[in-house]
């Protein structure tokens, strides 16, 4: 198809989703730059090797895998014209946002009950990158958590339907690669770093 064929709306529509995209590739890049420098620093004399990361960031990845499932099932009440269970999915996936911020707060609690600061004379490179990536992940999450509101506000406004989901489609692609980025970054901390 070509890409200049078709509605405003349909054209409009396109280049949203083209924009989303080149800056969730940006993303990925920009972590995978932070993950290389993992690897690269791997040789130091000072990383802590078998490092695990606390509980409490397995809580955030089961939390975050359930806000995906709900953003999902929130996408296909609005297919569904059910506007209840659309409320009821969307707010749940804000929800469990926050929590999944929460818990990450209680694991670098954990971190630093184990005597592990960020800087300072118990720091150290290994807990740094950990720091670094994990806050950077949730910066991301702050921007997916705004996104959520917006189509909220918007779903309350009565702008989305089965016909009108983009807002929704958006918001949900930034969300699940938000997810997905954690999943990645947890088992490549817990395993590789």
């Amino acid at each position: 198809m070509d890409l200049t064929e078709g509605t405003f709306q349909e054209k409009n529509a396109r280049a949203k989703k083209m924009m989303l995209w080149f800056g969730i590739i940006s993303l990925f890049m920009s972590f995978a730059g932070l993950t290389s420098a993992v690897i690269v620093s791997k040789s130091r004399p000072d990383w802590l090797n078998d490092f695990q990361l606390p509980s409490a960031f397995i809580v955030s990845t089961v939390i975050i895998v359930l806000s995906s499932v709900s953003f999902i099932l929130a996408k296909r009440a609005l297919k569904q014209d059910n506007r209840g269970l659309a409320t009821l999915m969307l707010c749940l996936t804000f929800v469990l946002g926050v929590v999944f911020i929460y818990s990450q707060i209680l694991g670098f609690s954990q971190i630093i009950d184990l005597g592990y600061n960020f800087t300072g004379p118990t720091s150290n490179v290994t807990m740094s990158f950990v720091y670094i990536i994990a806050a950077a992940h949730i910066a991301h999450v702050l921007a997916g958590l705004l996104s959520i509101l917006v189509v909220i506000y918007n779903h309350f406004k009565q702008k989305y339907s089965s016909k009108e989901m983009l807002g929704v489609e958006l918001s949900a692609t930034f969300w699940h690669f938000v997810d997905i980025l954690w999943i990645f970054l947890f088992l490549f901390l817990n395993y590789i770093g």
